[in-house]
């Protein structure tokens, strides 16, 4: 068991500094005023496309190295099982199809916990962005957009 915390409280660490790192390249990239970013600001719904695309391949790159990693320890037979696997436990799908053996199982339920929160901050991280981008206002927010509530409710 205490090797299963060791290994799970590192893949954890290692999942957040490739998140974190992950994230921070995006907002580089986004500060950046290289020719072929500038384009890019003048769409706000461009900006978003390429930050969702990006934060995919983070999650990606998390799930793989998990996946790889139930390869080498032998807890599951074949690379598409572990990828399936990983996939379910990361997004907290869990099937149930697809059961990592006694020795394993508390790993595969850090590695659900760890995905929930990479989910948790990439969503937290796409809002921040909606924000800033002004893509979270709307006009039928406004009272001068139309009749006020209490118009609305006689």
């Amino acid at each position: 068991m205490l090797i299963q915390l060791f290994l799970a409280t590192i893949m954890s660490l290692v999942t957040v500094v490739i998140h974190l790192t992950g994230l921070a390249f995006l907002v580089r990239i986004l500060r950046s005023h290289h020719r072929l970013v500038r384009p890019l600001k003048s769409a706000p719904v461009a900006v978003l496309l390429v930050s969702t695309a990006t934060i995919f391949a983070i999650h990606t790159a998390e799930i793989w190295l998990y996946a790889f990693l139930y390869l080498l320890l032998g807890a599951l037979g074949t690379f598409e099982v572990a990828l399936y696997f990983s996939t379910v436990t990361y997004s907290s799908v869990g099937y149930g199809d697809v059961l990592l053996g006694h020795e394993w199982r508390i790993f595969g339920a850090i590695e659900g916990a760890t995905g929930i929160l990479m989910i948790g901050w990439s969503t937290a991280f796409l809002v921040s962005m909606l924000g800033q981008l002004k893509l979270l206002t709307h006009d039928w927010l406004t009272p001068e957009a139309g009749p006020s509530l209490k118009q609305a409710a006689r």
